[in-house]
């Protein structure tokens, strides 16, 4: 049976190599095919004998996920609806800009987490995408865009990634890390760590071991200034309390005087979008002293949601609030709504508007 190597660290690689009794340095060269240039095919690989690719086409393969369904915004946001071998599919977005752009990638097919407010979660778990799922949507979207070989950070448009698709990262740790480590490899696909958010609703055991482990920039769903309503909209709440999460924030930037931290809160109208609850914020931050920004969310309705967004003029009267404090608190700008690929709208199923 062929096995497949997007996924496998270099350490693995080289070891599956030397199985098949060629020399460790061929792994390199293998990498650098499949990461920088993003070859699938053996026979194009050109420094490679024909008897060493007829070795490596019996022997492995190198594969994307299935493209089932592809979306594009009126505002050029698109949305790809993949399916991996198994039949389990997940939705990417990449979000563009002028000159730059990133790709929101999912860790897992559905999420655990059942926060009320995001479609996701309205879906239950069905597992964790593997380290090779992880970074092969990445490929996908270079595919799409022709970005190989892998340009420079100053000419690449999809230039920054952002772990917020679906599922909950740091419930599926050892791939995530592994995954990014891949994505962020100098020899390959080469994405500067500084360049990569991941995103999370507070799992507490497994902030601080992954941010070391793999040195991206955090983001934390905040949503709420105190755990009696975190609770009530994140159930998650009740496994980490509000406290413990900023507890390890703390830890976290401890260490790290240039670590800032972005906390999400997504805006709903009559739930934590009131003055009082930008001065519960403001005092958390205080009391935590916690170097932060925050990036403040418009609900992005999806079907059968009760929830509704904020008004406009609550959201900036939130934002102003939170800025005469001293923090940063831009307000996102929702994109590809028409496609339903904003923030918390992504599903594993096509949906047709």
């Amino acid at each position: 049976m062929v096995k497949e190597l997007v996924g496998l660290s270099k350490e693995e690689l080289t070891a599956e190599i030397s199985a098949i009794g060629e020399k460790p340095f061929r792994a390199k060269q293998l990498w650098q095919w499949i990461y920088f240039h993003g070859e699938t095919d053996f026979e194009k690989m050109s420094n490679f004998s024909k008897d060493l690719r007829k070795k490596l086409a019996e022997n492995f393969t190198i594969t994307r996920p299935k493209i089932v369904a592809e979306q594009l915004s009126s505002d050029k946001t698109r949305k790809w609806l993949l399916e991996f071998a198994d039949g389990q599919r997940v939705e990417m977005v990449y979000i563009p800009e002028e000159d730059r752009g990133a790709v929101c990638i999912s860790t897992q097919v559905g999420c655990a987490v059942g926060c009320k407010f995001c479609h996701t979660g309205s879906q239950k778990l069905t597992r964790n995408l593997t380290a090779g799922e992880i970074v092969s949507q990445f490929m996908v979207a270079r595919d799409t865009y022709g970005e190989w070989p892998s340009p420079t950070n100053e000419t690449r448009y999809l230039s920054n990634i952002v772990v917020m698709g679906m599922g909950e990262p740091l419930h599926n740790p050892e791939n995530t890390i592994k995954a990014l480590n891949i994505l962020t490899d100098g020899d390959g696909i080469a994405i500067s760590r500084r360049r990569i958010t991941m995103s999370t609703s507070g799992i507490v055991p497994q902030i601080e071991r992954v941010l070391k482990a793999t040195g991206v920039r955090l983001a934390v769903s905040l949503h709420a200034p105190n755990s009696e309503l975190r609770s009530k909209i994140m159930p998650i709440n009740n496994r980490y309390p509000l406290d413990e999460v900023l507890k390890a924030c703390q830890n976290y930037q401890s260490e790290d005087g240039s670590r800032y931290i972005t906390f999400e809160y997504l805006l709903l109208k009559d739930v934590n979008d009131s003055v009082d609850c930008a001065h519960q914020l403001i005092a958390l931050m205080k009391k935590y002293k916690l170097r932060a920004t925050f990036n403040l969310i418009p609900f992005n309705p999806w079907p059968g949601c009760v929830f509704e967004p904020s008004p406009n003029a609550q959201v900036k009267k939130f934002a102003k609030e939170l800025e005469n404090a001293g923090f940063a608190a831009p307000v996102r700008v929702p994109r590809g709504q028409d496609i339903l690929a904003a923030c918390g709208q992504l599903k594993s199923k096509h949906e047709e508007k």
